[in-house]
């Protein structure tokens, strides 16, 4: 059980923190909504075979694919879409920086909720760590400057929010019996979201799979099948078998594996401004993760 346990943590840990890079490979020559709904429809089709022929569940209700849709449509193409998009102008390293903000927006939006309780004092320790974190790392200039770093910054912002507002619903959605089968509606239900964003952005007149790099291609099919799957199944493994807040450690762990793997293999420069505010950010992160017992975040990976 231990083995198991160390291997699914490393599973996430390292898997969940290299999709940044392999989204910011796959969007060089790929339309980001284009691809990334590509990405769901495919692992979400064969998470809900799986669920129908290994496990025997039923195919989803009505009310779990309304579920799906708006899980989906939140944190796939609000979250995930964001992500995909903004890697377009942001390197992957900020980027996973920039996300590792969901739990400070998941205690603010508990707490402003009616009926919200006041967080610990602690927590808003972490709170105030993670936002100045947060403009150190985006910088003075983001809000005004309208440079296409800047706009991508604001896009990953709003793109962990709309993550975090996912998960909440998630927490309060009626609950499939079949985690497998709901994670798959999911995908399937934000992938199809994705791709008609990605027709109205008229994202088809720039996709030319002939002139696809192979590096593009290589990324696509990595998010599809380890990103996606591997790491979906170690997470799901790590819900049934240990804490919500342990399982959450991937929010400050994947940062770093995406700061480095950016800097190692997609020479992403790394400055000493970027190492501070990473301290910083994963400090608050990590007090808050600590503190309370984290919601259990999206059963659909990043």
């Amino acid at each position: 059980m231990r083995a198991r346990l160390l291997t699914a943590f490393a599973a996430v840990y390292l898997v969940w923190g290299s999709t940044y890079l392999a989204i910011r490979f796959a969007v060089e020559t790929l339309p980001p909504l284009l691809m990334a709904g590509a990405r769901f429809v495919l692992s979400g089709l064969i998470l809900l075979a799986w669920a129908r022929f290994r496990e025997g569940a039923a195919p989803p209700s009505r009310t779990e694919w309304r579920t799906a849709l708006i899980s989906g449509t939140l944190l796939l193409l609000g979250g995930n879409g964001g992500v995909a998009w903004a890697e377009q102008r942001v390197p992957s390293g900020v980027a996973a920086l920039l996300v590792a903000v969901v739990p400070l927006w998941m205690v603010l939006l508990v707490w402003l909720r009616p009926g919200g309780a006041r967080p610990r004092l602690p927590v808003f320790i972490g709170v105030g760590l993670g936002l100045a974190g947060l403009a150190l790392l985006v910088g003075p200039d983001a809000f005004t400057s309208g440079s296409a770093s800047s706009v991508g910054a604001l896009v990953l912002i709003l793109a962990s929010l709309s993550w975090a507002i996912g998960s909440l619903f998630i927490q309060w959605a009626p609950k499939a019996p079949s985690g497998i089968s709901a994670s798959g509606s999911q995908m399937l239900a934000g992938g199809l979201v994705l791709l008609v964003a990605g027709v109205v952005a008229q994202e088809p007149s720039r996709l030319d799979l002939a002139h696809a790099s192979t590096r593009s291609l290589l990324g696509f099919a990595y998010l599809v099948t380890i990103g996606s799957l591997i790491g979906f199944t170690a997470y799901l493994y790590l819900l049934a078998h240990t804490t919500a807040a342990k399982a959450a450690t991937y929010a400050y762990v994947n940062p770093v594996v995406a700061v480095f793997l950016g800097w190692a293999i997609g020479h992403e420069p790394v400055t000493s401004r970027t190492i501070i505010a990473a301290a910083i950010i994963l400090a608050g992160v990590a007090i808050i993760t600590i503190t309370r017992e984290a919601p259990a975040v999206s059963r659909a990976d990043r």
